[in-house]
């Protein structure tokens, strides 16, 4: 699927978001600068949350629970130890479980090999401008909006 801006992008964040419920799992994958995070804002937009949405990269991760859904972010670039990564997520699951939030991970690779049951998105980008992303469902299917 072709997104060619932004504001495409937010309103594709906010279209997937009707498609998850407490509890999924979220993988984003893309290059720096893809719109990882522009697509969470969407994501966040989608379920009502009123808090800034910002890029967990110094973090590690950032939790909003003013939505319909509670939503934690995650992103893992700068762990380059699989078992340090994998730690923290089990810690962000326990907490999205206790809240019935869902977790969104950018660069997830890992700590890919321990999910059974969650949404792929890859993004890249596009030859002249704007990104091209596909979404995989939990059962692994190409899935367009």
């Amino acid at each position: 699927m072709f997104v060619g801006n932004l504001k495409e992008t937010i309103n594709l964040g906010k279209k997937f978001a009707q498609k998850l419920n407490p509890q999924s799992i979220v993988l984003l994958q893309g290059p720096i600068g893809a719109g990882k995070t522009s697509f969470v804002k969407g994501i966040a937009e989608g379920l009502s949350i009123s808090e800034h949405v910002t890029s967990p990269t110094f973090s590690l991760s950032n939790h909003y629970y003013s939505g319909t859904i509670s939503l934690i972010h995650i992103d893992l670039y700068r762990l380059d130890n699989s078992s340090a990564a994998q730690e923290f997520f089990l810690l962000e699951e326990q907490e999205a479980n206790q809240n019935e939030a869902i977790l969104v991970i950018e660069w997830p690779q890992l700590i890919e090999p321990i999910l059974s049951n969650y949404w792929k998105i890859e993004i890249s980008y596009s030859k002249n401008f704007g990104r091209n992303y596909k979404i995989f469902d939990p059962k692994n299917s190409l899935t367009l909006l």
